[in-house]
């Protein structure tokens, strides 16, 4: 016999334990090498954890166990051969045994009940009458269950309490991430000056853009021309502009970039996810619609990487895609800037001293006071709004075709 130990491999720097999300095999089974046993959550991310040869397994570790980088979860029996049928001995049916004559039908015996059962005394029935109290609805301690005058005295109206209907309850814990996450978020919360800006975006020329291009980008791409390229691009022109906003606060220092790696929050099967596009202020529109897909496919499919979810240097949230309309999103640490977008509305504007009606977003910029002043973050904002409300001259250089590589 060959045993294996499989060992947790360290998922990235700093990460010293994860915990056992889900086991994709049970004890017993064979498994094929390369093959996904287990979901291990770290505080970054959940990751699959593949087997490292074939043979049959037994597991060491139960779901939702902290383990330590290096511990063994698992051993693998690689001198087992692979039962027929691919289904391991474990999981192969008992053997067909003869059937056992049915047990002797038992009568159940007649619940009796006593003239006193359910009955109320005059007095308690009174009593009862006078607070609209239905007897039925009282459990009488007398004998065999009479509802005593005391019963009656003691029972209380249920003034319209609704009764019957499912009123369970379920505890489950938390996700390593999901931890992590509240953690973090607290903390910016607790350890920032936080505040929030806010302004209004008028997106009637992005739209025109993206129903005159969207077609013959996605034939040339293969890829959808979609919001989060403008505002992508609107960013790191603003960014640029105003560097204090791409910053970040270590112990006493400031540290200032000058690059963008841009931080796309997405919803994972795990929860938030927090990916980040690499010197995004150099991708063109197609490079941050592959970039984004990209990671959010990753995310999605539960494939994402520590290291393809650290070293943000701001961060763009789109809340609009599930109904927000206006929010104040949380600084993501350590970084000092966060952007929200949030759902798009026609309302009327005035527009040249007219009324007209315009699909309109709120944006939002929540900012750490400490670094960034009124200035930075009310310019920053502005610098996103002129940005996506002039496209073609301020993030296409007045040429359409050549930004969208057409």
């Amino acid at each position: 016999m060959s045993i294996l130990e499989m060992k947790v491999p360290s998922p990235g720097e700093s990460i010293t334990e994860v915990e056992i999300a889900t086991w994709l095999v049970k004890d017993g089974d064979y498994v094929e090498k390369d093959q996904a046993i287990a979901e291990v959550d770290s505080d970054k991310a959940t990751l699959e954890l593949p087997a490292e040869a074939s043979g049959i397994i037994t597991l060491k570790a139960e779901e939702g166990d902290a383990v330590a980088v290096g511990q063994v979860v698992c051993l693998i029996d690689t001198s087992a051969a692979k039962p027929e049928g691919g289904a391991s001995e474990a999981s192969k049916p008992a053997e067909e045994s003869k059937p056992t004559p049915a047990p002797a039908k038992v009568e159940a015996p007649v619940a009796t009940t006593t003239y006193a059962s359910g009955t109320a005394s005059p007095a308690a029935k009174k009593i009862l009458d006078e607070k609209n109290i239905d007897t039925t609805s009282i459990q009488g301690t007398g004998k065999d269950g009479r509802i005593t005058k005391e019963d009656a005295v003691n029972a209380v109206p249920s003034m319209g309490t609704p009764t019957g209907g499912a009123r369970g309850t379920e505890r489950k814990k938390m996700s390593m991430l999901r931890r992590k996450v509240a953690e973090r978020l607290v903390h910016a919360k607790n350890t920032t000056a936080m505040l929030t800006t806010f302004n209004e975006v008028n997106l009637t020329p992005v739209n025109k853009l993206r129903n005159e291009y969207k077609d013959a980008f996605k034939a040339k791409h293969g890829v959808g021309l979609g919001y989060m390229s403008f505002f992508t691009k609107a960013v790191t022109r603003a960014l640029q502009l105003y560097p204090d906003v791409n910053s970040m606060i270590d112990g006493q220092e400031q540290i200032s970039f000058d690059f963008c790696d841009i931080s796309v929050a997405v919803s994972g099967p795990k929860g938030l996810m927090v990916p980040v596009v690499r010197s995004a202020e150099l991708l063109s529109f197609r490079g941050v619609e592959n970039e984004i897909k990209r990671l959010a496919i990753r995310a999605r499919d539960g494939q994402i990487t520590v290291d393809e979810m650290t070293g943000g240097t701001f961060t763009i949230s789109n809340g609009g895609v599930f109904g927000s309309m206006l929010s104040t999103p949380i600084i993501n640490p350590p970084q000092s800037g966060i952007l929200g977008m949030h759902n798009i509305i026609e309302r009327p504007i005035a527009v040249n001293g007219k009324v007209e009606i315009h699909p309109m977003m709120f944006v939002a910029l929540s900012y750490d006071h400490r670094i960034i002043d009124g200035r930075e973050s009310v310019g920053f904002l502005v610098a996103v709004k002129e940005a996506l409300e002039n496209p073609v001259e301020l993030l296409m250089g007045n040429d359409i075709k050549k930004a969208l590589e057409l």
